[in-house]
């Protein structure tokens, strides 16, 4: 299983960033240390030109050059620096590289990923580019009729992506969330699963398990892209759920089972965390890579 990753030196932040990265090396040393055969691979610097294929070129310059307005920098979560830029471009990267992988072995990750709330012009949410969107469409570029499944199980609907391929009949986008919780307006996709607040595990399992199969049997999808989100943990700052670490272990499970039953390739992107417990949020991404390599291996 390839996995891509972005050394710590890739992580600049700016001062006023609410979260600190320490998830990204906490979870790849778990990775690390509990997956024997484990292929770490570097994730490649996303060209220009392919986030030409999902982004505007003026919001391009402004990441690039300008920098981003007061009220353009509210609405991301945090001020643009230009080093900030060449690190999403780095995971970008590595979700274009995941992508590419899982189609060729049948299984890879991006130990980073599934920024499902940038629109082509602007960031949201903490979301500086759509990687997921990129992704896509540079696969796209070579195999025009791939069939694309978008499984996003992160607490928060993937406003962004949703609405970058409303028109594609190629990508089918699938989303389970909180209903009122963030983004507040929600854009439409194939198939939403708005949940309550505060949802526990059961609740969510059910509506899991009785909704993405429709999604993968109507669609048959030649590929998934799966944006796991350790969010909806009962810890977590934002997600407005009450799942349990085993709750979100069994979500993990039936998602990859799936994949693996309809013998469809599956990209692992990591999505949202920000869990109370220090190391909680690494563990949880760590966990939902873990088990996909398990799951594809038999055990």
């Amino acid at each position: 299983m390839r996995c891509f990753y972005l050394p710590d030196y890739y992580y600049p932040l700016p001062p006023t960033h609410p979260f600190p990265m320490e998830k990204f090396p906490q979870a790849y040393n778990f990775l690390v240390a509990e997956i024997a055969g484990l292929e770490i691979c570097p994730a490649p610097l996303a060209s220009v030109e392919d986030l030409r294929r999902v982004h505007l070129e003026e919001y391009l310059v402004k990441l690039s050059h300008a920098g981003l307005s007061a009220s353009e920098a509210f609405r991301l979560g945090f001020e643009w620096t230009r080093e900030l830029f060449v690190r999403c471009r780095y995971e970008t990267g590595g979700t274009v590289a995941a992508l590419a992988a899982a189609l060729e072995d049948g299984l890879a990750a991006n130990l980073a990923g599934g920024t499902h709330h940038a629109f082509p012009g602007c960031g949201l949410g903490f979301c500086l580019l759509n990687d997921v969107a990129v992704a896509i469409r540079r696969l796209h570029t070579g195999k025009p009729g791939l069939r694309v499944l978008v499984a996003d199980t992160d607490a928060h609907q993937g406003n962004g992506t949703h609405a970058i391929f409303r028109e594609d009949p190629r990508v089918f986008t699938y989303s389970i969330h909180v209903e009122k919780n963030y983004p507040t307006i929600k854009e439409p996709g194939d198939l939403d699963v708005g949940l309550p607040r505060w949802v526990e595990g059961a609740g969510y399992l059910g509506q899991l398990q009785d909704t993405l199969p429709q999604a993968v049997e109507k669609f048959e999808p030649d590929l998934a892209v799966w944006i796991s989100g350790a969010d909806p943990h009962e810890d977590d700052r934002f997600g407005q759920m009450r799942l349990t670490s085993a709750d979100l272990d069994a979500r993990d499970r039936f998602v990859v089972s799936l994949c693996r039953d309809f013998e469809v390739p599956l990209a692992v992107l990591y999505g949202g965390g920000y869990n109370r417990v220090p190391g909680m949020t690494a563990r949880l991404h760590a966990n939902a890579v873990k088990t996909a390599f398990d799951v594809y291996h038999g055990r």
